[in-house]
């Protein structure tokens, strides 16, 4: 079991939960989140130094670097996921192995340029992507097979928003306590 204070380490904003109803502006929201996270990651990392991007957000959690890293990575699934959900009839999606991907070569580069590059071209990509779904294609969904459930798209906007200013608040947090965590 996770303790309180592990659990707060690890969820700094809590877990992602739908609302009973998702409305357009809740929607029009989670967007603008996803659009301004690359900024916002940019903003809180650009002038670390080589140790503060080896500091992690909690014990036997990423450090900085895999947490940008990753976000690239995720999401580059998460437009994948978008686009087969609008193009297939609820197609079933294709997991990843997160924590292994984290410990590849990219995912250790200290050099985030490249990673937030990506992300600025991934996020406009996406945005105009997600403002182009029409109302009757948000119901429109991808089948999860390591959940064994099925997302709908209006859900999984909040979910991917949810996840960017989760993982934000983890680099924060790693820069707060400096990596320790005592």
């Amino acid at each position: 079991m996770i303790t309180d204070k592990l659990y707060a380490l690890k969820f700094p904003i809590g877990e992602f939960k739908t609302p009973e109803i998702i409305t357009s502006n809740q929607i029009e929201t989670w967007i603008e989140d996803i659009e301004r996270f690359p900024e916002e990651v940019e903003n809180t990392t650009k002038k670390l130094s080589q140790e503060e991007l080896n500091w992690v957000y909690r014990p036997n959690g990423w450090n900085i670097k895999q947490v940008v890293h990753h976000c690239a990575d995720s999401h580059m699934n998460s437009i994948i996921r978008f686009k087969l959900a609008l193009t297939e009839d609820s197609p079933t999606i294709r997991p990843y192995f997160e924590d292994r991907w984290a410990m590849l070569v990219d995912n250790n580069d200290n050099d985030l340029s490249s990673t937030l590059l990506l992300l600025k071209g991934l996020h406009a990509k996406l945005g105009k992507l997600l403002r182009s779904i029409k109302e009757s294609e948000l119901s429109s969904e991808f089948i999860h097979p390591e959940y064994g459930k099925r997302f709908r798209l209006d859900e999984t906007i909040g979910v991917y928003a949810w996840h960017g200013n989760h993982h934000l608040a983890h680099i924060k947090q790693a820069l707060k306590y400096k990596g320790k965590f005592i």
